[in-house]
């Protein structure tokens, strides 16, 4: 089988050019290392035996600190001989920062502001929307002045007796409709109960027979045909006394 061939684009280094490499790395890094992960992240441009006697030399010099942890040595950076930034730069790099929280909460508020008004414009109805809204305005309102015609030219309104008569009339023969539906229904179950549903529909249609449509159906649900209170009876009993 034949080896892996060793990447010939990494020089190796030596010398003082190795421990400049190492130190620097160390600096810009500035935590701590052991030999075996310098030289890997090298990339093995040292390797990992010269690193590690680079490393216990400048140990020697204080440029970096040694720990040993068991039988394995790390190594940080001398942190007094780690550069630092005079106060009044510091100071300065504050000011700036506090500067830019400032603009930051200045531009999130803008943007909150923004989107709100983003979400009311969305929300806004179109002109066509409004067109259309205004023609049905207009459409109710002109049905509603029609509405007030006939009091306006001076037409006698039902009375509180005549309502009431129509009211009582509705529910007696709204009553007798739905007892003779109910009949209707009976029957009609017994006549069809050995018909398929085809025969059924043809057998409704030769006889005339039109059931309830769904307009029907609808107008049952709706207030119109709901049960009277027994406080509304009450009331129309008294008003026909």
């Amino acid at each position: 089988m034949a080896s892996k061939a060793k990447n010939s684009d990494i020089k190796v280094l030596k010398g003082q050019e190795a421990e400049d490499t190492v130190l620097q790395y160390m600096k810009k890094m500035n935590r701590p290392f052991g030999a075996v992960d310098i030289s890997a992240n090298l990339k093995g441009a040292v390797p990992k035996t010269l690193t590690a006697k680079i490393l216990a030399a400048l140990a020697e010099k204080g440029e970096i600190v040694q720990k040993t942890y068991g039988k394995t040595n790390f190594y940080a950076v001398n942190q007094a001989k780690v550069e630092t930034l005079p106060q009044e730069e510091l100071q300065a790099l504050e000011l700036e920062c506090k500067s830019v929280e400032d603009d930051n909460a200045a531009l999130s508020a803008q943007v909150k502001q923004l989107t709100a008004e983003v979400v009311k414009l969305k929300s806004t109805p179109t002109d066509s929307e409004v067109d259309e809204r205004l023609a049905e305005a207009e459409v109710i309102t002109q049905r509603l002045l029609e509405s007030l015609t006939p009091l306006r030219t001076g037409q006698p309104m039902t009375s509180a007796e005549d309502m009431a008569r129509i009211d009582t009339d509705w529910a007696r023969w709204r009553s007798e409709w739905v007892r003779r539906r109910k009949i209707f229904n009976t029957f009609w179950q017994i006549a069809t109960d050995a018909l398929s549903p085809q025969e059924a529909v043809a057998l409704a249609e030769d006889l005339g027979i039109e059931f309830d449509r769904p307009e029907h159906v609808e107008l049952e649900k709706g207030p119109l045909c709901a049960p009277v209170p027994p406080s509304n009876r009450t009331n129309l009993k008294r008003k026909r006394e």
